[in-house]
């Protein structure tokens, strides 16, 4: 290993930032974990930006502030902000960074804080002459990204198949309930897999790095949203399920989903899709069978209990409420859950529910009425109650919770629980959901289960089935990384047992193979993996037999490539896991 000589003037630094290290000696290191789930790499890293020169800030030529922005929006903006403002990181805005000076930051950013900054330069992430780069851009203003309006969206927007050309009735043969979605990340597709024969059925051209894909309340469509902000809505009843719709909602994105709610206000099943926005940080309503956008609303305001301005609050995960005609949108720095009343377009009302900052993934307990949402970096759960347009509770729970949609599953002793995995520890939180037969367990933490070890990405059940299972893709060890924890709910306190997925895909190469995502098929006796390797490196999917616990498939084909998220089609449009 290379040992890093820090010159005398770094060293002095170093020693002069020993008092700050030990105040932040109580927040415990950031783990690899966290660290590979947050340098994820931005679609902003493309994106052309007006560079403006502060006189103040260190030298940089236009090729060095152009090399160090793309470093910045690949590794930093995930936790700094686009604009540096601070999101689950500190702000490094230039009247923070030109004070601390050149020498100081290199050394943080070579050797890290337990604050949770990563060392950069000592784990070999960096080298000498990229963390002086970093050092040094960071003392300039940050450079904006374009803002991306209707007239923008407008430019994108494109009719494939319009409503009255489409099929009048399923014009296939397969068991729409029961195909899967799977994400193919690096090469911008999802393949669309008979959940029935295993085969796939037509692999689709989407956005970069598709994050999820959501089903409209018919089970008709498919929508998919990529990390671009690109939507693809695919039409599952056409003869070969392909798109016939597409638009851009803005230049970073994660979340989308359709109107699910038909009751006294009226019947909006299939009527609307929503999606939110990264950059800009907005959120847009459109037509549920066109894409066409109709509505942008955007999230910029104040924190919940500092009050302070932010202005880049990202919209992470979005739902639509059983109860009533509205989306649940969840916006993360600010804290914030808004209930987006869609019945009237042109007098829309929100209302604003504020919890804790960092709100980014979740899923509805078994009622559909009560949905559980991981405030990642405050360490906690809220708990939205979407009858009543109100904040159930706040629950404290592990470190970084990731629960992707979370599960739903029946203890033995607290009744319905909702389960979550995290990323910084190897827990799996258990908070009570029942108010009404389990009242002195509801939204409280009533039992916490040791996992395989942090990194765990997803967690997942089945009314049908008797087993619980997260995985831990993100975990630096390769035999975590690679296979997954499932725990027997009716025996909870034994432990779980390791299912060796990776070893079971039979892939011949040295790819990562990475273990992700556990989805049950439409019946609840299967449970579908993703094994996921490099690009240019050999991947699968591997079907287990929930029952038991054996192998019962591996689905390998070219066209897989890069596979991590995938959805069944019955589970995803009933909110089932």
């Amino acid at each position: 290993m290379t040992r890093i000589h820090p010159t005398p003037l770094a060293a002095a630094i170093l020693l002069a930032a020993v008092p700050l290290l030990a105040q932040a000696q109580d927040k415990k290191p950031v783990t690899p974990e966290e660290m590979n789930y947050q340098a994820g790499a931005s679609p902003l890293a493309g994106e052309a930006m007006y560079h403006a020169t502060n006189p103040k800030a260190p030298p940089m030529t236009v090729a060095e502030f152009e090399t160090a922005r793309k470093i910045y929006f690949e590794r930093c903006a995930g936790c700094h902000g686009v604009l540096r403002k601070g999101a689950t990181g500190k702000p490094l805005t230039p009247d923070i960074t030109q004070a601390k000076g050149t020498d100081y930051l290199k050394v943080f950013i070579a050797y890290g804080s337990p604050a949770g900054m990563p060392n950069w330069m000592t784990s070999g992430e960096m080298d000498e002459k990229t963390v002086d780069l970093m050092a040094r851009y960071v003392q300039h203003d940050p450079p904006v990204p374009p803002e991306f309006g209707m007239a923008q969206m407008k430019q994108t927007w494109k009719v494939i198949v319009p409503p009255d050309q489409r099929p009048t009735r399923k014009m296939n043969a397969y068991n729409i309930e029961n195909i899967f979605s799977t994400t193919l990340r690096d090469t911008g597709e999802v393949a669309l897999i008979d959940g029935d024969t295993k085969q796939i059925i037509n692999v689709v051209k989407t956005g970069y790095a598709v994050h999820i894909s959501r089903v409209s309340a018919s089970g008709r469509y498919l929508f998919v949203i990529g990390r671009d902000a690109k939507i693809d809505m695919i039409d599952l009843w056409m003869e070969k399920p392909d798109n016939v719709a597409e638009v851009r909602i803005g230049l970073e994105a994660r979340s989308v989903d359709t109107s699910k709610y038909k009751g006294k206000e009226g019947d909006f099943t299939d009527k609307l899709a929503i999606a939110g926005a990264y950059w800009p940080p907005q959120y847009v309503i459109m037509k549920g069978d066109t894409l066409e956008p109709l509505k942008i609303v955007g999230t910029r305001g104040m924190v919940v209990g500092t009050q302070e301005y932010h202005p880049e609050p990202r919209v992470a995960s979005i739902v639509a409420s059983h109860f009533k005609p509205e989306f649940v949108v969840n916006v993360k720095e600010t804290g914030k859950t808004l209930m987006v009343d869609y019945s009237n377009l042109d007098a829309l009302k929100v209302t604003e529910i504020g919890s804790a900052p960092f709100l980014h993934d979740g899923g509805w307990d078994s009622t559909k009425r009560y949905f559980m949402v991981a405030a990642n970096n405050s360490n906690k759960i809220s708990v939205i109650d979407a009858k009543e347009d109100k904040l159930a509770a706040i629950v404290e729970v592990g470190r970084t919770p990731h629960p992707g949609r979370g599960a739903n599953i029946v203890h033995p002793t607290f009744g319905p629980v909702w389960a979550t995995g995290h990323l910084g520890d190897d827990s799996i939180s258990l908070i009570g959901t029942d108010p009404v037969k389990h009242k002195a367990y509801a939204f409280k933490k009533v039992a916490e289960l040791k996992g395989q070890g942090g990194g765990a990405l997803f967690i997942k059940s089945h009314p049908k089935s008797r087993h619980l299972y997260s995985d831990t893709p993100l975990n630096p060890d390769p035999k975590l990384a690679q296979s997954v924890a499932v725990y027997d709910i009716d025996h909870l306190d034994k432990g779980y047992a390791v299912l060796p997925i990776a070893e079971w895909a039979g892939l011949t190469d040295d790819g990562a193979k990475r273990v992700v995502q556990p989805e049950f098929n439409k019946a609840g006796d299967e449970v579908w993996f993703s094994v996921w390797s490099a690009k240019n490196k050999q991947s699968a999917l591997v079907v287990v037999d929930d029952k038991t616990l054996k192998l019962k498939a591996v689905i390998k084909d070219p066209r897989i490539i890069t596979p991590t998220g995938h959805f069944n089609v019955y589970n995803t449009q009933h909110d089932i896991y």
